[in-house]
Parts: structure tokens; C-alpha cells; sequence
């Protein structure tokens, strides 16, 4: 039996019936490798062919390369990976908080077996049909007039072209970004992102300027209630157009929620106030939805939680859990129209590749035959925020807990009434050694943490069964155990 999902006439193409959405069977005593050879966990020659050409010949990112140990991976499946000796890993990072429908889902796989069989690639100034219906899905759930897409292979890209599009339109140059972001590793992305990756790639993008966005916890402009921060936070983003110059100033970029530097949640009116700013000034505001666009926070993109509508959407991740590299930029109508008569100077060859977007479409099917949105909401309101709420009255190093759907964070002290930060800010070394603890305890209990210098993330994938949630939440509860040592 088979049903359709929302295609016009003449482009009709038959999905699965609605089944339970229980992902095939998990590898309990060993795995498959490429060629299809069975081995048993405990493979030792596997995993040391393995460590050896990884140490001998894969040159890794964001490392020191003699500092490192990468753990190999046999096997993946749902929510769990294991290691080549069998040890199973709850994934609380969805590796990089990409991996939104698990590991293996089945449809995921199928739709690209499928697509691979029929027509594997194909150059983008093409028409292609899953490249065309997927463009068409992310539109139908996009705000307000944000109607077209153009496809990039990920995340960085998306920002780099939505900031070329932004400068072409306004005839502008300069971009703002936070301190507290990050917008990929690329030239202009990594000149946007505030953390500290961006300082060894400078000089970069010359036309970045930083702000300030909204941290009631460690508020900037010495906040003590989420209005206060809102009215401070847009009057600095103010003063900082005004002072770069508001003429100067083609986009404004901004994370819905900072992903990696803090799962910081806008406070209520700060977007619409910065979609004021961008409307009052002539400038594009760009929603870096990388990280929390296709299901994380409990909605298609993040902005419709705080009904704030953006000129651009960049996203890639979750659009079809990393299963095959996609990313994209949402455009609204006003800024495609000025490209209809005047050439888009940019593109890539392998942009909305048919394999990827195979996987967006069965995506967009899961998400709507297995109600993963609602069950996103569900189990963030229902387990993880009374449960995590909970440890701040047991857990003193445990200053603040953060966040929405299956996106969290758990910000770690040394003392609550200062708020010091359990290690410094970038730190590395033995400064490092309490958050290295945690995440070891975490590990050791079975869970694959996501850290960040001094915070605990939550971001399991979204198809997680409330049970693995819980044992998940447990473990990172005995974790907090080893950073209770050092809180005063």
C-alpha cells in the first residue's frame, strides 16, 4: 500500500504507507564492514587498520594532530553507535548536532538507494525532480514570503552566500555578527563567527564588525530581567550601526538560537527588534538556522517560535541529517526579484545533489508521518526541562539550565553566587581538566556528550525514545557528580 504527500499533478511519486517509524534492528555482536564481510566486536586487526590509516593519513580539523586520538567506529543505529569493541554510545550530540533522525534511519538510506539507482548526480543548471520537490517542501514551511532556495553543500557556504546576496542587493558591504556565534570555518564565515576559532584565521573578511547579543546569565549591559535585556541588547545593536556606519551596513546575521557558543534563547521581542532595526536602516537580516532549522527546537525553523519573519534562512544539518553534505539559503521574494533581471554571480558544482536531496525529501516524509515536531515539544516540556530543572537543588556546580525541544544547555560554576565558569573561557590543558572529567563520566555511562568550554549541551537525535532519553539524562546526572567536586 502506498499514499502520496502533497505533489501536483504529473509529478506524483509514491512513498511507503505510514509504518512505525522503529529503526532496523541494532548490531548487538558485531558489524558489516564496506566490502560486506560480518566481524565480531573485539576485531582487533579491524580497528587497528583502522586507528592506523586514520593516524597515518587523515589530517583532522580544529586539532593539533599529535594531540589527538580519534575513537573509530564500526556501527551505528537509531540513536547508538558503537566503537569496534562493542561499547554502545547513547549519541546526546547527534554527533554535531546534524544527525536529527538517528543513525541509519531506514528511510533516509532507502531514498538514497533509490535516487542512486535511477540517477546518481547531476550539474545544477539542470532541473531535477528531488532537487525541485525539496526546494518546494522548504518553501511550504518557511515564513512568510521566503519562496526560493538555493542550494549549497552545508552550512558555512549557505552564510558565505547569503552574505554575497545581501551585499549585491544592498549595495553595502558591511555584515554584524555576535561574539557569541559561530557561522562555519570558511573566508567570510569564519570572519562572521565571534568565538575563538575566528582569531587564528585573521585578518579575514575586513567588513565584519561584532556585537553584543542578548545573555541574561552574563549579561553585557547588567541586566536583571529578560525585558532589561532585550531593551539593552537592541540599543547596543543600535549604537553599533549607528557607529559602523548604518549606510555601510548590508546584513545583519544572527543565529536564532547560538548554537554551539551557549544554546542561548533570545529573550521575548529581541528578533522583532532586530527585524526593526534591519526594516528602520536598510538592512538585511539574515536567520542562521544551521544548527536549530528542521526539528531541533521543536519547530521547521526557529524563528516561528518567535513569529519574526527574516529576509534569508541559511540551513544544512538537519534538513536531511548529514546523510549525504546539503545546505541551502531560503530567499524571500524581494531579494529573489532583484536577481531576475541582474545575474547571481556564485554556485557550485555539486549544489542540490540529487543523493542529498533524496534524503531531504524522505526527511520531510518521516517528519510528517511520524509527528516528529510534536513529539519534539512533547518530550523537551515532559522530560528534559523538569528533569534538568530539577538538578540545580542537588548539583551546586550547576548554575543555569537553558533552552527548548531537544536543545539544551547546562552551564557549569565553581561558585552560583559569582557564576565563575567551572574552566575558563577557551580553555585548553589542565585548565580544561574538570570539563574533560564530565564528559569522560559521561562516556563511561554510555553517553556521547556534546561540551563546550564550560557547559553540558543536550541534543539527542530527534527520533530518541523517551526511555534512551532518560537513561541519557541519568548518566549526565552522575556526570555532574565529578563537576560538583570543584564548586565552592
Amino acid at each position: 500500500m502506498t499514499d502520496t504527500i502533497d505533489r501536483p499533478a504529473g509529478t506524483t511519486r509514491t512513498v511507503p504507507a505510514a509504518r512505525p517509524a522503529a529503526p532496523i534492528a541494532a548490531p548487538r555482536t558485531g558489524f558489516t564492514d564496506r566490502r560486506g564481510a560480518e566481524h565480531p566486536f573485539g576485531d582487533s586487526d579491524a580497528e587497528t587498520q583502522v586507528r592506523s590509516d586514520d593516524r597515518s593519513h587523515v589530517f583532522h580539523s580544529w586539532s593539533a594532530q599529535a594531540h589527538i586520538d580519534p575513537l573509530p567506529i564500526a556501527a551505528g543505529q537509531g540513536s547508538t553507535f558503537w566503537d569496534y569493541q562493542g561499547n554502545a554510545y547513547l549519541d546526546f550530540s547527534s554527533q554535531l548536532v546534524n544527525l536529527n533522525l538517528g543513525h541509519q534511519h531506514p528511510d533516509l538510506v532507502r531514498g538514497i538507494q533509490e535516487q542512486a539507482g535511477r540517477l546518481a548526480t547531476i550539474q545544477p543548471s539542470m532541473a531535477n525532480d528531488v532537487r525541485g520537490e525539496l526546494a518546494r517542501l522548504i518553501a511550504r514551511v518557511a515564513p512568510g514570503t521566503l519562496d526560493r532556495v538555493f542550494f549549497t553543500n552545508g552550512g558555512a557556504d549557505a552564510n558565505e552566500y547569503a552574505v554575497r546576496m545581501a551585499r549585491r542587493v544592498t549595495g553595502r558591504r558591511k555584515v554584524l555578527s555576535m561574539y557569541r556565534s559561530y557561522h562555519g570555518g570558511t573566508a567570510t564565515a569564519i570572519s562572521l563567527t565571534g568565538d575563538p576559532r575566528r582569531w587564528a584565521n585573521e585578518p579575514g573578511d575586513s567588513s565584519v564588525a561584532h556585537f553584543f547579543g542578548p545573555y541574561l546569565y552574563r549579561s553585557a549591559f547588567h541586566s536583571t530581567t529578560p525585558e532589561e535585556e532585550t531593551q539593552r541588547a537592541l540599543e547596543h545593536l543600535e549604537n553599533v550601526i549607528v557607529l559602523e556606519g548604518a549606510a555601510t551596513v548590508a546584513a545583519i546575521i544572527i543565529e536564532t538560537v547560538v548554537g554551539t557558543n551557549g544554546v542561548l534563547v533570545p529573550p521575548p521581542g529581541y528578533l522583532a527588534g532586530v527585524r526593526e532595526l534591519c526594516d528602520r536602516y536598510g538592512i538585511v537580516y539574515i536567520a542562521d538556522e544551521v544548527m536549530v532549522g528542521f526539528g531541533r527546537f521543536g519547530e521547521w525553523f526557529a524563528v516561528d517560535a518567535f513569529d519574526v519573519v527574516p529576509d534569508l534562512i541559511t540551513f544544512a544539518k538537519g534538513v536531511n541529517s548529514g546523510y549525504v553534505p546539503l545546505g541551502g539559503v531560503v530567499i524571500s521574494d524581494r531579494i529573489a526579484d532583484f536577481f531576475d533581471e541582474v545575474p547571481f554571480q556564485g554556485g557550485l558544482t555539486y549544489s542540490g545533489h540529487p543523493l542529498a536531496c533524496a534524503a531531504g525529501v524522505a526527511t520531510f516524509e518521516v517528519f510528517e508521518r511520524d509527528g516528529i515536531l510534536e513529539r519534539v515539544r512533547d518530550l523537551g516540556s515532559r522530560v528534559v526541562e523538569p528533569e534538568i530543572t530539577a538538578w540545580l537543588d542537588r548539583h551546586p556546580s550547576l548554575g543555569e539550565v537553558r533552552g527548548r525541544g531537544l536543545f539544551w544547555a547546562l552551564e557549569l560554576v565553581r561558585d552560583r553566587e559569582t557564576r565563575e565558569p567551572l574552566v575558563p573561557f577557551n580553555a585548553a590543558g589542565p585548565d580544561a581538566a574538570p570539563m574533560g572529567a564530565v564528559a569522560a563520566a559521561c562516556k563511561a555511562a554510555g553517553v556521547w556528550p556534546f561540551t563546550h568550554f564550560n557547559r553540558v549541551h543536550i541534543a539527542p537525535p530527534l527520533i530518541i525514545d523517551e526511555a534512551e532519553l532518560r537513561r541519557g539524562l541519568a548518566a549526565i546526572d552522575g556526570a555532574l557528580s565529578v563537576a560538583d567536586r570543584y564548586a565552592r
